[in-house]
């Protein structure tokens, strides 16, 4: 959209994948309609990458274990969120910080 005359998008990155399944609508997109969508706006930079790697990625090796056990391991593997895992400092954590001080057990009253 033109907000006083000045096209706010100036670049569009569209990135896919060529070896997965979830990427056929943009590579249909890409295809049939982003000639057309190029031609009719020409102030837009329009760029298309190619990603082959995923940087989410957890390796787990199943080397000598037993069936039961390389179950066990894709099931541990299916049920954890993907985030990170990050240790915290302290156990409260707060964005702002008290106005009464940090709570110790060395508190004399």
């Amino acid at each position: 959209m033109a907000q006083r005359g000045v096209w706010q998008l100036r670049k569009l990155i569209l990135s896919y994948s060529d070896w997965g399944g979830s990427c056929r609508g943009i590579k249909a997109f890409m295809e049939s309609h982003l000639p057309a969508f190029r031609e009719s706006n020409p102030q837009l930079e329009v760029v298309t990458e190619l990603i082959r790697e995923n940087n989410n990625e957890r390796v787990v090796c199943v080397k000598n274990l037993s069936p039961e056990e390389i179950l066990l391991q894709a099931t541990r593997l299916r049920n954890s969120l993907g985030r990170k895992v990050v240790k915290l400092k302290t156990r409260h954590v707060t964005k702002p910080p008290s106005v009464q001080g940090t709570w110790t057990t060395a508190l004399k009253l």
